[in-house]
């Protein structure tokens, strides 16, 4: 015989919670600001920018990191120049998005006879934040130039190098059909 209503219930709902739990657990992925996480720029002069990049307490340090060069790389391509250099760049700890998550699943059953029935109830919770992850974010204002890059200055980088180096590290978020 099949299992009965309430542990299919039971399965259900943990299910459910084990879902929540692995969305909450996802790391921030390659992908414009959105809902504060994401990367984003602003032209601050002619070939001046200020890039960001934040991600959420599953996305490591070195993650942000990167993804915040690959998107130094992009700007400089994307906008006609070939190399660039980091005129300042920070990296930190955002408390006020770090966290973590859990969830918790109860069931419960109750009967009686007589005139009254029986009844079933299901609580299902999940709980953000609070954690132990750290949320990062990273911010860097390059200063973006044409023509080959100077082998001098060990602080360019050539844009298309920085592209395809990282390219296979960048998670984007998954195709909406």
């Amino acid at each position: 015989m099949s299992a009965s209503i309430p542990q299919k219930i039971v399965t259900i709902a943990a299910a459910l919670v084990a879902a929540l739990l692995a969305a909450c657990a996802t790391a921030t992925p390659y992908q414009p600001a959105k809902d504060g996480q994401g990367y984003s720029e602003q032209r601050l002069e002619t070939n001046r920018y200020r890039i960001s990049y934040t991600g959420n307490s599953a996305t490591p340090r070195d993650t942000v990191e990167n993804y915040l060069m690959y998107r130094a790389a992009e700007v400089t391509l994307n906008n006609g120049y070939d190399w660039f250099v980091i005129a300042d760049r920070q990296t930190r700890a955002d408390p006020a998005k770090s966290g973590g998550s859990s969830g918790s699943v109860g069931l419960g059953i109750g009967g009686s006879s007589g005139n009254f029935g029986s009844g079933l109830s299901i609580g299902l919770g999940t709980i953000l934040g609070g954690g132990n992850g750290q949320a990062y974010d990273a911010q860097a204002d390059i200063l973006v130039f044409k023509n080959p890059k100077p082998a001098d200055n060990l602080k360019a980088f050539d844009a298309r190098e920085v592209r395809d180096n990282l390219q296979a590290g960048i998670k984007r978020p998954p195709a909406k059909s």
